[in-house]
């Protein structure tokens, strides 16, 4: 695919995402679960402790950006930002996909935020499906030493490809090759939805192919089928694509998948994550850290202030939501459950 065409592809993406509507008709899950309360905390609101440990790294808040863009001029402005507020923060951060840095090495400067956040957990993002275009191994292991990363996010589309008229639709085979890829890098690779989420079936396949760590990004979020239909007006693309807007496992749902084949796996909660009760809600469910994208999109593309004023609410409403949870801790906090609710 040419250079221009993924670059007209990032920005379209962004202004979408900025300016339609683009959630999915599903919701979370979170919706129909409660914190319990709790009139009588017994705990000093500014002694909880938000702080947790990531594949090794400490971190001062569970919070991730997820990837959202790069490999072009206003992606490398909006990455710095992300990074320099994930640095102050404590917080991890992943880059958007790097396919445009991997076929020219003109757009991987957008990507080079370790000088802003040297501290950082930050991860390398590739497409899944890339491994039957033409990418392999050591294009894979130059995304990840691009950025200094300290791990490989490992994407999966299908749906958002399917609506694309350029799309990449051969996942014909992948499960090899992901397995090979998997023995053959040296930092954790990271299996991740966009906002469909992973089937228990899933899981199973993809833990016993060497992922590592899952990003469960269900529905109840951004639609990436309603993204591509704002980009194929007039096409059977477009068409296609209101077929879909309800399509997918909701994230609370990809979390018990995970957490009901695997109790250990490191895992995320990203999909419709709008607040910090909504994260608070995804640890009692299994996960370590929440991720974040449209919903800190448009403070991230006003300015470095605004993002981190944004992420600063989000870190106090979890902070309050463990607080009238009796929760003082994060360990203490994945030790409630949650009541279900009609």
């Amino acid at each position: 695919m040419s250079d221009s065409v993924i670059q007209n592809r990032k920005k379209a993406h962004l202004r979408i995402c900025l300016e339609d509507d683009v959630q999915s008709a599903l919701y979370t899950g979170f919706e129909h679960y409660r914190l319990p309360h709790t009139s009588l905390p017994e705990l000093d609101l500014h002694q909880v402790d938000v702080t947790t440990t990531f594949l090794g790294k400490n971190l001062q808040v569970p919070f991730l950006f997820s990837g959202m863009t790069g490999g072009m001029e206003s992606g490398s402005v909006l990455n710095q930002r992300l990074a320099v507020v994930a640095q102050e923060l404590g917080m991890a951060m992943c880059v958007g996909s790097q396919r445009a840095a991997i076929e020219n090495e003109q757009r991987a400067v957008s990507f080079h935020v370790r000088e802003y956040a040297p501290d950082i957990l930050l991860f390398a993002n590739m497409g899944a499906v890339q491994l039957n275009y033409g990418v392999g191994v050591d294009g894979f292991r130059k995304a990840v030493e691009m950025i200094e990363a300290d791990g490989l996010v490992l994407h999966f589309n299908a749906l958002q490809e399917a609506i694309q008229p350029e799309g990449d639709v051969n996942f014909a085979g992948l499960l090899d090759k992901i397995e090979n890829l998997c023995g053959k890098m040296d930092v954790p690779v990271i299996a991740k939805e966009v906002g469909w989420g992973f089937s228990k079936a899933d899981v199973n396949r993809l833990l016993d192919a060497g992922i590592s760590v899952f990003d469960a990004a269900g529905a109840g979020g951004t639609s990436w089928s309603q993204v591509e239909k704002f980009r194929a007006e007039g096409s059977v693309y477009f068409e296609a694509a209101d077929a879909f807007r309800d399509w997918g496992i909701s994230t609370a749902d990809v979390l018990l998948n995970v957490r009901e084949v695997n109790a250990e796996v490191p895992l995320i909660a990203s999909g419709g994550m709008k607040t910090g009760v909504d994260v608070a809600k995804s640890l009692v469910f299994g996960a370590n850290l929440g991720g974040f994208a449209r919903t800190i999109l448009p403070a991230a593309m006003e300015s470095e202030e605004a993002l981190l004023a944004k992420m600063k609410v989000l870190e106090y409403q979890l902070k309050v939501a463990m607080f009238m949870s009796g929760a003082g801790s994060i360990s203490a906090l994945k030790n409630l459950e949650l009541k279900k609710v009609a």
